[in-house]
């Protein structure tokens, strides 16, 4: 897991070609707006979580976010756990986030 503040998140994302955002917000906070074309997988579903990730290609470059950046850490260093090499953490989560959103 890297962790990256929000310019860092941003440029790797836009030049990554092989780029997987995901959410691991609620559905409720993702209603109130989100990151386009994120994937959302909640953490809070434990079980529905970890299936949904063992499903996910382990060779695509994963950008997760979620509301402050704790539970987003968390999922980073599931996935790492499970043998994903690219994961990268929004610091500050979506709260401090200031590019581009869709509500």
């Amino acid at each position: 897991m890297k962790e990256l503040n929000q310019e860092e998140w941003r440029a790797q994302l836009e030049k990554d070609d092989n780029a997987v955002i995901l959410d691991v917000r609620t559905e409720e906070e993702v209603d109130e707006g989100y990151i386009p074309n994120a994937k959302n997988i909640d953490i809070y579903k434990a079980q529905e979580f970890m299936e949904e990730i063992e499903k996910l290609p382990k060779d695509k470059s994963y950008y997760i976010y979620c509301r402050s950046g704790k539970r987003s850490a968390q999922a980073c260093m599931m996935m790492d756990q499970m043998g994903f090499d690219e994961t990268y953490n929004l610091a500050g989560g979506f709260m401090e986030w200031q590019g581009e959103k869709t509500s």
